[in-house]
């Protein structure tokens, strides 16, 4: 049990240092991430919305009285991470990789969360 919590923490840790650098690029330097946005042909008006998205769902995933929200939160990440994936795969910029690391720390998460509260 002491095994599991540790790579919980570690693993959901990890994520959430990945999407906090993530939200701070969102808002610390917006214009590199709208270039990037309008070459993925996405609109700039979302990178600010989809940055708190990312915050209440790190909050989600922290707070254990929220478990249906940290279910949610849990699949939007999953479905966003899948879609960067493809995205920046797409384009060819090769920035993928990050994609592919938040994946295998949000399964780990998942999986090591529900072993904990069961």
């Amino acid at each position: 049990m002491k095994r599991d919590k540790i790579i919980y923490y570690v693993a959901t840790g990890l994520l959430s240092l990945l999407m906090l650098f993530s939200v701070s690029m969102y808002f610390f330097k917006h214009e590199d991430v709208a270039v990037m946005f309008t070459g993925f042909g996405y609109p700039t008006y979302i990178i600010y919305p989809y940055a708190m998205a990312k915050i209440l769902g790190i909050f989600a995933i922290w707070n254990p009285k929220f478990k249906v929200i940290k279910e949610w939160a849990y699949a939007g990440f999953f479905f966003a991470f899948i879609l960067a994936f493809f995205a920046h795969y797409m384009i060819g910029d090769g920035e993928q990789m990050a994609s592919v690391i938040a994946i295998i720390l949000l399964i780990t998460s998942y999986i090591f969360n529900k072993r904990i509260n069961n």
